[in-house]
């Protein structure tokens, strides 16, 4: 298997119809690597003139090694790593690329040397880590919400517990309007979002000029609308930023919790983005709504009111006496 450096346009031309992440997106990796220190790197691997497996790489070069990480740190991507593409259905050939593709990337980056930290959260649509394992790679598992959105959004509603039916029908009775804002939209909900943290004296890394750039690249590929809803005086309550690949709606910012007039407005805002993927909007392939976050308890509690699935997600670094120091010294340097 031939491995080969891509540029932004390569990568777009091999980048699958489905089974990506939305930050695989090339608008996507281009805001990122325009807000990420250090170099990006597309890798794909080639047999003949096929592409088969695609792997984004952010590298950092530090005095005390390197850190090759996908996704990088501090800009809200849930999830990035690798993709893999065979020709065939057949689960010993599938199993045969995923190996070589693995092996081949993990070479051309010398995940091996004792200076280098490597970290990776694998797409949901990625099966199998195992490649990754066998070459001493450390493996976690991490889950999130898919839930299944039909064209039958009453049936839907239905299936949701009685406590987030009611939260929607009281909401719907208020004084509120729940719109689509890509303007001006992604400020307020940053800035609330941000507020919130700091009222709860959590760190918030996100930054305006990061959010303002990525919403704005890919509202114009319709692969973000951001929703909010206002009170009888037009004033934002509450927002929700949502970001699009082609398969799923990916709840991203936003969604604090929000009580006004005694009614929690969260549950309608979700409600409005479940009804547009059922109609089609803004794309007419997606049919999931990821909710994110199936890892914290107090969110889990909410969550799985919507009925969604439950999904596994996997993550793999570096390991060992050697590189646990290393990265130890590139937290303490990064700071």
């Amino acid at each position: 298997m031939d491995i080969e450096v891509l540029t932004l346009d390569e990568w777009a031309d091999a980048l699958p119809d489905t089974g990506f992440e939305l930050f695989h997106a090339p608008e996507a990796l281009r805001t990122l690597d325009e807000h990420t220190a250090g170099e990006m790197r597309l890798y794909g691997g080639f047999k003949g003139d096929q592409p088969v497996g695609l792997f984004p790489v952010f590298v950092r070069e530090q005095a005390v090694g390197r850190a090759l990480l996908s996704p990088p740190p501090g800009r809200g991507v849930p999830r990035l790593g690798p993709l893999v593409m065979p020709s065939s259905p057949k689960r010993r050939k599938r199993e045969k690329v995923n190996g070589r593709f693995a092996e081949a990337v993990l070479d051309e980056i010398d995940v091996e040397d004792s200076l280098t930290v490597f970290r990776t959260v694998c797409p949901t649509a990625y099966p199998d880590p195992r490649p990754y394992v066998w070459s001493d790679l450390d493996l976690d598992t991490s889950f999130t919400y898919h839930l299944d959105v039909p064209e039958d959004t009453d049936a839907l509603l239905k299936s949701f517990s009685k406590s987030l039916r009611r939260e929607i029908r009281d909401a719907k009775e208020l004084d509120v309007t729940v719109e689509v804002d890509n303007d001006d939209g992604p400020r307020a909900v940053f800035e609330r979002t941000r507020d919130r943290y700091d009222e709860q004296d959590r760190p918030f890394r996100l930054t305006w000029p990061y959010v303002a750039d990525l919403t704005d690249a890919l509202a114009e590929t319709d692969r973000c609308r951001t929703y909010l809803v206002r009170d009888a005086d037009g004033k934002p309550l509450s927002g929700i930023v949502v970001l699009y690949s082609n398969d799923a709606a990916h709840y991203w910012l936003g969604g604090a919790r929000t009580v006004h007039d005694g009614v929690s407005v969260n549950s309608l805002l979700h409600w409005h983005i479940i009804r547009d993927i059922a109609a089609g909007v803004p794309r007419e392939s997606v049919d999931t709504y990821d909710l994110m976050g199936a890892n914290t308890e107090r969110l889990c509690r909410y969550k799985a009111k919507f009925g969604a699935d439950l999904v596994p997600y996997y993550s793999l670094e570096s390991g060992g006496a050697a590189t646990t120091a290393a990265k130890t010294a590139y937290r303490l340097v990064s700071r």
